[in-house]
């Protein structure tokens, strides 16, 4: 079918006059069959004449200038797209939503930097740790709420199931409870386990649903939640920051890794999180608690909203693991008397 060139040329005109262009405009304008106008747009496409900016129904056509493909990109402020997990390169999908929408030409450079990092890194763990045929992916700003967000959402093994069987662990609680400390990859000759214990950091509002447990990061009150969910089928993580945050991503390392040699050295645990029965009061507790920590040089230990540990629990810790690994250093926050008591008296034994 040749397209007339009288329609080339009303499409044109028509978004010369108001700058872009929906086709479902041309449709009810024109009186054509979508099919027809459709071919009309695709052929100015092919020419070089417009392009097409956005999916579905929010798909508009600006000239292919690059005043008007910028200022159109500005009106675009949400990206969905559905990858074959087929090994690709996750900056390809980010240099995607930059070159199609204006999320982060309205993003400050630094908020940019955090959630630019933070994408990279999730989008990475899901293509190559969930073994998922496909990858969801969007992203959004909101302008009005002040807030940029994105999700990544895999169908594969979980990320729980897979710490929990990688590391022999009894429960997806004890594998959640692994991820939290950091370092704690399944794949350490490819990855030193840093991306999502950062990530989590650098958000205002992080979470992790896989298998029917989710975890919750709220850095704007520095609390963690573990809570029950329905079941998901792998693993969907959720970021969201404020557009006026202002963290950055130096600040973020700095706070847990050597100044010098910028190695991730600095882990620190929220004890509530490992509790079992109201209190903390066994070896075998301790002992799921130091899993793994001498992976790191110094670890704070925060004993907010835990009322007391027991003697055997405070020993483990402070004489037992501290005598292994004499050259590592813990700390200890937010303890009441009680749990001050105890680890003081553990201390004293060494």
């Amino acid at each position: 079918m040749t397209i007339d060139m009288d329609i080339k040329a009303h499409i044109l005109a028509k978004i010369q006059k108001q700058k872009q262009l929906k086709a479902s405009e041309i449709i009810k304008e024109t009186g054509f069959s979508r099919t027809y106008v459709n071919r009309a747009l695709q052929t100015l496409r092919d020419d070089g004449s417009i392009v097409l900016l956005g999916k579905a129904n929010r798909a508009v056509y600006v000239l292919a200038e690059k005043h008007a493909f910028d200022q159109a990109k500005k009106d675009i402020l949400q990206f969905s797209t559905e990858i074959i997990n087929d090994g690709r390169n996750e900056d390809l999908v980010l240099d995607e939503i930059k070159s199609k929408t204006g999320i982060f030409s309205l993003l400050s450079p630094s908020v940019a930097n955090l959630v630019s990092h933070s994408f990279l890194e999730i989008l990475n763990n899901a293509i190559e740790h969930s073994r998922s045929e496909k990858i969801l992916i969007k992203m959004k700003l909101l302008p009005n709420e002040k807030i940029v967000s994105f999700n990544v959402v895999d169908h594969g093994v979980g990320i729980f199931n897979n710490i929990k069987n990688n590391w022999h662990l009894p429960d997806n609680i004890s594998a959640i409870q692994h991820l939290l400390k950091g370092k704690q990859t399944t794949a350490p000759q490819a990855h030193s386990g840093q991306g999502i214990f950062f990530s989590s950091k650098m958000a205002d509002a992080f979470s992790i649903e896989s298998s029917n447990k989710r975890v919750r990061f709220l850095n704007v009150i520095n609390e963690v939640f573990i809570e029950d969910c329905a079941d998901v089928i792998g693993t969907e993580v959720n970021f969201v920051i404020s557009t006026e945050s202002k963290k950055t991503v130096r600040q973020i390392f700095d706070n847990f890794t050597n100044a010098d040699t910028f190695e991730f050295s600095k882990t620190k645990i929220s004890i509530k999180l490992y509790k079992i029965n109201k209190n903390l009061l066994s070896r075998s507790e301790a002992r799921r608690i130091a899993a793994g920590l001498e992976e790191f040089k110094e670890i704070i230990l925060d004993f907010k909203d835990v009322e007391t540990i027991g003697q055997g629990f405070a020993d483990e810790i402070w004489r037992v693991w501290q005598n292994r690994f004499p050259d590592k250093k813990i700390e200890y926050i937010n303890a009441n008397e009680n749990v001050e008591a105890m680890v003081k008296m553990a201390m004293s034994s060494i």
